[in-house]
């Protein structure tokens, strides 16, 4: 058994796991924390935690929000959570706004409970009297630890905080720090993480210099840490003041927002100029709206969260069954019964379309024995193989039905036994592939699979922001994306990058009234990610070589003109 296996609950008393929730970025959860998500009957956090770790608890799961300032807490007479979903249930909780009674009183019953902590429970203020009054009651708990905001967010920010000299660290909470405590941190000449809020960093740093810290002693100071919208300032001691009221950040009503400051020669600008490696990202805070269907989107905003944009998917089609399903039926039964010679999937949502009937009808990948299979490209691909089908045929080249065409071998009566091609597809899907089969030689059954209907707009705010300049950039996979986004939504603000994954899609942007700034090498959703990561790049160090602070763009001024990528 592994030293770190879930215990069983007790039946009377349940069980607890503390669990540290990390700096922000849910990435750094451990798979430790997410196998206590993934077991959990009761889920008890804080709103600021919720975000991070809700993903992983299973459907059905309560969840109980500890913040007592919240509204959202159970209060005498309501003892209803916020729940993950509709599915979710009712966690029984006392009138008492305490977590610890919170987290007791949900443990009854037998039932799992993860009290999930910003950081590291060993670091949070009140864990330590949480798991004291488990014990307390007999209610057995566990520790998983996180990463601690202290450790976390500077790895993030660029600022190690030992090296090979292996100076001092000295961890300082500004809120509970003594005047011995300042005292003996500003006598040392190691480094100093402080954990404070925006509105009283300049005291902290006030405090080091009092106690014998050098007024030009490095400083760097990083809100909302292994986030997007994570933001690092360099300064010293002496200069922190000046540099935050330069930048406008103070004063401001969001003076209290925790930030981390590192003190020290580690955290000198020129130092973290090289190591800030988060920050740098090509696409770093950047809100890219992605208009396609949900499932399409998925794996794009994966990839361009990885270069550091926050991606926001507005479907701007959906996708329902044929209207006439005879002609479907009558193929997928020719399919099994030796009709065809080939079967061509040109999406993801034919693969989809095929695999729903086949499943209908008690099939499964095993029908395609016996049949060639192709498909248009990587994407469409790997929806094949996640059905068991490994496709025959892949476009070596361009990623589209041009691409597979010029792949595709003619009919030979000698070799072929049969002559005819299976292609199920969208109801608005042009015609290349057809004709270029037929004067292939082959006879083709086009039959609808699927169709594509606009989808509902989305909500007011997002509306506006399209047509306000609230996102960075817009990535068009297709003509249609372009017609239904401006159709639902508007015509998306003229700072905002446009991007296109080939000519025929610049194309329909333009006669739109758009200024393309960016397309894909090749017909490829990753392409397109890729390129747009690479305008990114190069508008970053554009900025950098010209000594301009680096915006989004966004952040410009309305109205500003804009010039078209090379």
């Amino acid at each position: 058994m592994s030293p770190t296996a879930l215990p069983a609950a007790g039946p009377e008393h349940g069980h607890v796991t503390f669990l540290g929730a990390g700096p922000g970025d849910p990435g750094l959860l451990t798979l430790r924390a997410v196998e206590a998500l993934a077991n959990a009957d009761v889920l008890v956090a804080e709103h600021e935690v919720l975000d991070v770790v809700r993903a992983h608890a299973r459907p059905g799961v309560s969840v109980v929000n500890a913040d007592p300032s919240s509204d959202l807490v159970p209060v005498p007479g309501t003892p209803q959570p916020t729940v993950v979903d509709g599915a979710s249930t009712t966690a029984a909780v006392p009138a008492v706004r305490d977590a610890a009674h919170l987290v007791m009183e949900a443990a009854r019953g037998g039932r799992r409970v993860v009290r999930a902590v910003p950081g590291d429970p060993g670091l949070d203020t009140y864990a330590a009297e949480e798991m004291l009054a488990c014990a307390a009651a007999g209610v057995p708990f566990e520790v998983v630890p996180g990463v601690a905001a202290a450790v976390g967010v500077p790895a993030y920010a660029g600022v190690p905080l030992r090296d090979a000299q292996g100076a001092d660290v000295r961890f300082v909470d500004a809120r509970t720090a003594s005047d011995r405590c300042w005292t003996e941190v500003g006598a040392s000449d190691g480094t100093v993480v402080v954990s404070t809020t925006l509105d009283s960093v300049a005291a902290a740093a006030g405090e080091l210099v009092a106690a014998g810290r050098k007024p030009d002693t490095p400083l760097t100071v990083t809100v909302a840490g292994t986030t997007t919208r994570q933001r690092t300032w360099n300064a010293t001691l002496g200069t922190i003041a000046q540099t935050l009221k330069q930048a406008k950040v103070l004063p401001s009503p969001e003076g209290g927002r925790p930030v981390i400051a590192v003190v020290g020669e580690r955290s000198a600008p020129a130092l973290r100029d090289q190591l800030a490696w988060f920050e740098s990202k090509p696409l770093f805070g950047w809100k890219v709206l992605v208009p396609r269907t949900k499932e399409q989107a998925a794996s794009l905003s994966d990839q361009l969260r990885s270069y550091g944009a926050v991606p926001h998917e507005v479907p701007t089609i959906a996708v329902e069954p044929p209207r006439t399903p005879q002609q479907m039926e009558r193929a997928v039964k020719g399919l099994v019964t030796g009709r065809y010679e080939w079967i061509a999937f040109t999406s993801v949502n034919a693969v989809r379309a095929v695999r729903e009937k086949f499943e209908e009808y008690g099939l499964d990948a095993r029908a395609f024995a016996g049949i060639k299979v192709a498909a248009v490209g990587e994407q469409t691909a790997k929806a094949l193989i996640a059905f068991g089908v490994k496709p025959d045929l892949v476009p070596s080249g361009e990623q589209s039905a041009a691409g597979l065409l010029e792949d595709w071998p003619p009919y030979d009566p000698v070799f072929d036994p049969i002559d005819r091609v299976f292609l199920p597809r969208a109801d608005i899907a042009t015609e290349t592939l057809v004709a270029g089969l037929i004067e292939l030689g082959w006879e083709v059954d086009d039959v609808t699979a699927y169709r594509t209907v606009r989808a509902s707009p989305p909500p007011a705010e997002t509306r506006e922001a399209i047509k306000g300049g609230g996102f960075d950039a817009v990535l068009f996979t297709s003509s249609s994306t372009v017609r239904n986004l401006v159709g639902i939504a508007g015509k998306p603000h003229n700072v905002t990058v446009i991007a296109c994954i080939g000519p025929a899609t610049a194309k329909t942007a333009e006669e739109h009234g758009l200024r393309v700034d960016v397309m894909a090498p090749e017909p490829s959703v990753h392409k397109l990610a890729e390129a747009l990561a690479d305008f990114g790049l190069r508008r970053r160090a554009a900025a950098l070589e010209a000594g301009d602070p680096v915006t989004r763009p966004s952040e410009r001024r309305p109205g500003a003109r804009r010039r078209r990528a090379t």
